[in-house]
């Protein structure tokens, strides 16, 4: 028998044997680790690292297939960071554990490869085969990239991770008894926030919009008089969707920033006799809190459902459905209750259901008619749910995150805490030399602060400075505001004094560098 030059016969022997004692080793640790019951705890170092290799073995299949069979590695490697991971573990296993997994990929691979022989054609050869025309897109074949960003603007703002990983839990059905279980705390943590005891109350599936249109399209039908208090760019949303839906609208109108009394409110509603009056709590446009006070004995004197805008400024400023007589109040899950995009609480009183309930036409909207929802959500107390449509399981998991956070810290807390740091800020843009838009501190917006554009400066050369240099995004004003105001929004998660000082720096930062004319 030949052996290597420069070796003995006895040698070569005894390196065959070393060998097929190493390859029974392996073979036997391969086996060991098939057996996923017998892998250790994953809450251990080993378990981890067991963990780890389990999930690249997978990858490793996946690779080996989307290769052409010409091309497939015989051995494959392991990812870097799990090659890492095993220099670091301390115990001869992890070498062991590697080397079966050579093993296993390399046999792996070549049965995938044998695969396709047997069936006469590559799982790559027959994608030419394809009756697809339209190729995929590049973009599509791309990884998701999002960049993290300060959101100082007047919402989404950051959300914290705790709401995050609520919403990435495992999907469950829509129609499963755990859902409706989530969907009753949800009622009961809307019902705290809002300050009611309203037995119909809901999230909408869908933004602050969706329960904008829910109230509107609910309590008014076609013909109907409608009087709606405009000061920003809500008030006339909600003027517009009234008008498509068949309402006579009539509009009390001041200009951002601007606010009605009382006085005002009743002289117009004793003058046009609507089924409804609206009114933004949270003028987010202008920075505007608006007084609430006194306005629900004004509507039910006249016979006339009071309709509140809650959605920049809920959890950020005190307001109390049931005791300031608010038949209808809604806001949106982005702002300061701290969660993605995409539900919409919102809360009808008995004044409310009466109307919406004895209508004599449907509803324009069927997705937003409140005889499905209100089944849906369990509030018809009727025996069993209907299926109505799907909403949005990882949303709800998130918004019930979100409540139960304002229930944990306390919603006088919550409220305390966006006035201290709003109060913070106002001190700190006033040492800028920079001028609040709203005069009145008792009527600024404590969760969307404005101020005024700096004379001589282009608000738009500075917020895109301030998102190229610092990350950070703040905005100019919306709808009739646009051009008069920049906005900064601390809420929710953002709402900390630490991050009044970064925004407060940014500014700083762009009033040195930005351009500033002579005129």
């Amino acid at each position: 028998m030949e052996h290597p030059p420069g070796t003995s016969p006895s040698q070569d022997k005894a390196q065959m044997a070393s060998r097929r004692k190493e390859e029974r080793a392996g073979e036997r640790t391969d086996r060991r680790w098939s057996r996923t019951s017998q892998l250790p705890s994953s809450q251990s170092g080993d378990g981890k690292m067991a963990a780890q290799l389990r999930r690249d073995s997978g990858m490793l299949l996946l690779e080996a297939l989307s290769q052409p069979s010409g091309q497939r590695p015989v051995c494959l490697k392991l990812p870097p960071e799990t090659r890492l991971l095993c220099a670091q573990w301390s115990s001869p296993v992890g070498t062991m554990m590697q080397r079966a997994l050579f093993r296993r990929s390399a046999r792996l691979a070549q049965c995938a490869s044998a695969l396709e022989v047997s069936l006469g054609q590559s799982l790559v050869q027959e994608r030419p085969m394809s009756s697809v025309t339209i190729p995929p897109p590049a973009c599509m074949l791309r990884p998701l990239e999002a960049p993290l960003r300060h959101l100082f603007g007047p919402g989404p703002s950051n959300v914290p991770p705790r709401i995050l990983a609520a919403g990435g839990r495992p999907i469950i059905g829509h129609l499963h008894p755990e859902m409706y279980e989530i969907m009753n705390d949800i009622k009961k943590g809307i019902q705290y926030v809002f300050q009611t005891q309203n037995n119909m109350t809901i999230a909408m599936s869908g933004s602050g919009h969706a329960a904008m249109e829910c109230a509107v399209f609910n309590t008014v039908e076609p013909g109907e008089s409608v009087v709606v208090a405009v000061n920003g760019i809500w008030g006339e949303r909600v003027a517009e969707i009234a008008e498509r839906m068949g309402a006579n609208v009539h509009r009390m109108e001041k200009s951002p920033g601007g606010y009605f009394s009382n006085k005002e409110i009743e002289q117009v509603i004793e003058k046009h006799k609507p089924v409804l009056f609206f009114l933004t709590h949270g003028e987010s446009s202008a920075g505007l809190c608006h007084p609430v006070d006194g306005i629900g004995d004004i509507c039910q004197k006249h016979n006339c459902l009071f309709l509140v805008d809650t959605v920049a400024s809920l959890g950020a400023t005190p307001i109390f459905m049931d005791q300031q007589k608010i038949d209808i109040l809604y806001t949106g899950s982005q702002k300061a209750l701290n969660a993605p995009p995409g539900t919409a609480p919102i809360s009808f009183n008995e004044r409310a259901c009466q109307k919406m309930f004895n209508r004599k036409t449907k509803p324009v909207s069927y997705l937003f008619d409140m005889t499905h929802l209100s089944n849906y959500w369990g509030c018809d107390r009727k025996p069993a749910r209907v299926y109505h449509h799907t909403g949005p399981v990882s949303g709800f998991f998130a918004l019930r995150e979100s409540l139960a956070i304002v229930a944990e810290k306390g919603l006088e807390a919550s409220w305390r805490k966006h006035k201290e740091v709003a109060s913070y800020l106002y001190r700190g843009l006033e040492d800028l030399g920079l001028k609040l838009f709203i005069p009145d501190r008792d009527l600024r917006l404590p969760s969307v602060t404005t101020i005024a554009i700096p004379e001589g400066y282009d608000w738009r050369e500075m917020l895109m400075y301030i998102m190229k240099n610092h990350q950070m995004e703040m905005t100019g004003g919306l709808g009739p505001s646009i051009g008069m105001v920049m906005r900064i929004g601390l809420m929710g998660y953002n709402c900390e004094i630490h991050k009044a000082d970064m925004a407060l720096a940014a500014l700083a930062d762009a009033l040195k560098n930005c351009k500033k004319s002579k005129a």
